[in-house]
């Protein structure tokens, strides 16, 4: 059904100390991602590095006119003069280093003798290229080299080095990223559409969540990795930057929103042995009693743990705190663990136990909440508080929709008529 929905708070991966997905440059440190901006496609101080490249020569420039940069200089020239590609091509062709500042408008110095500690370890073997990584180790600057002999840029920043790669082969690589990220967008496209008929009709299972997560995850990796691409491509990435907004726009929003559905809700839910057998079986299921409030095996309602006294909008917070946590698992996994779906059933706080895939469960009604129109973060966490979960909230009356706090009559069959229309939308997709 076609609505806006209100605004959801985007996930930030940053909070959490997961690792990141390997792909080549997106893993490197935002001082190096940075480092590199500067020398992007498009930029000033590129131009000046690819004239040295066609004249087949070599340089080594420093990017920082610091005190602790002219300590260690000997020699050279003190310029002082604007910056330009045509004047950077003419100073390479001296033996020394270049300093620019930090701006890179002017060239303070050139042809300097550059004389880093030699205590300072590096794993380079040319003179040049050692001298760079040992600056950009002690002064934390970005420095750039130029092979003579390889015709290669690399970039140093801190203790990390990248060397460029021609834009053509980056432009291939994203491409082939794009086409893979395409495929599991309509992968996820399709499951997302099966969990909401599902949800509806209350036939959901483990699976059907995790057959949303795995390839919502894939997607997110791979915009991941295009856009370490797209910092080094610069301006020549512009069109593969549309791509990658446009295929990955609202998936985040949606798997937090499955995560804030379907995450356990008690953190000692994920002790669980494997077991094996009824056992294995009961135990899954009371992790899914704990993820929507109802009562486990022993009579306790484990969701409701959850700041019990401290009102609901701390036991929203908790909630939405254990609902990022559990996607920052998510982004954590290794390739084959993210194929597993057992494992991704464990991050949402499930007991990798025999038959856990098989678990009934029932979401408590965010995601189809957020596609209402008009339907505020407020009032949908007063209803989810009421109502526990989404096959609930289908059976409620207006009565009991006006009982939430802001909703009043006209709220209330807006509400109840939107989800009417997503189960009558559900039975015609069934039966189409």
């Amino acid at each position: 059904m076609p609505s806006k929905s209100p605004p959801v708070a985007r996930f930030d991966r940053a909070a959490f100390a997961s690792p990141r997905y390997d792909a080549q440059v997106a893993d490197h440190g935002d001082a190096l991602l940075e480092a590199l901006t500067l020398v992007a496609p498009g930029t000033p101080l590129r131009h000046g590095l690819d004239r040295v490249l066609q004249a087949s020569r070599g340089a080594l420039v420093v990017i920082g006119d610091t005190p602790e940069v002219f300590a260690i200089c000997t020699g050279g020239f003190i310029l002082d003069a604007e910056f330009t590609p045509q004047r950077f091509s003419e100073l390479a062709k001296m033996d020394g280093a270049i300093v620019l500042t930090s701006d890179m408008t002017r060239i303070a110095r050139a042809n300097v003798h550059l004389m880093p500690r030699a205590s300072i370890p590096t794993s380079e073997t040319g003179t040049r290229h050692r001298t760079a990584e040992r600056i950009a180790r002690s002064l934390d600057l970005p420095v750039v080299t130029v092979s003579e002999a390889l015709a290669t840029i690399t970039v140093y920043r801190g203790a990390a080095r990248h060397v460029l790669q021609h834009p053509g082969r980056l432009i291939d690589r994203a491409a082939q990223a794009i086409a893979a990220a395409e495929r599991f967008k309509s992968r996820f496209d399709l499951a997302l559409a099966l969990l909401s008929t599902l949800e509806v009709e209350d036939t959901v299972s483990v699976n059907d969540v995790v057959a949303v997560l795995q390839p919502g995850e894939m997607v997110v990796r791979f915009a991941d990795e295009i856009e370490g691409y797209l910092v080094e491509l610069g301006e020549d990435g512009r069109l593969i930057r549309l791509q990658i907004e446009e295929l990955g726009a609202g998936v985040e929003e949606a798997l937090r929103l499955v995560a804030l559905d379907y995450v356990v809700a008690r953190a000692e839910s994920r002790t669980g042995g494997s077991g094996s057998g009824a056992g294995a079986g009961a135990s899954a299921s009371g992790a899914a009693r704990g993820a929507l409030g109802q009562p486990s095996a022993n009579g306790d309602t484990p969701g409701r743990d959850i700041g019990r006294d401290n009102g609901r909008d701390e036991r929203a917070a908790a909630l939405r705190a254990r609902a990022d946590a559990a996607l920052a698992l998510l982004h954590g996994l290794g390739h084959e663990e993210l194929l597993g779906r057992t494992a991704v059933a464990t991050v949402l706080g499930f007991d990798p136990a025999p038959g856990v895939l098989d678990v009934a469960v029932e979401a408590r009604g965010y995601r189809l909440l957020h596609r209402l129109p008009r339907v505020s973060e407020a009032i949908i966490e007063g209803i989810v508080e009421r109502f526990i979960t989404l096959p609930q909230l289908m059976q409620a009356s207006l009565a009991d929709l006006e009982k939430v706090g802001g909703v009043g009559e006209a709220k209330a069959r807006s509400v109840r008529d939107g989800l009417s229309r997503m189960v009558e939308a559900s039975i015609l997709e069934r039966y189409e």
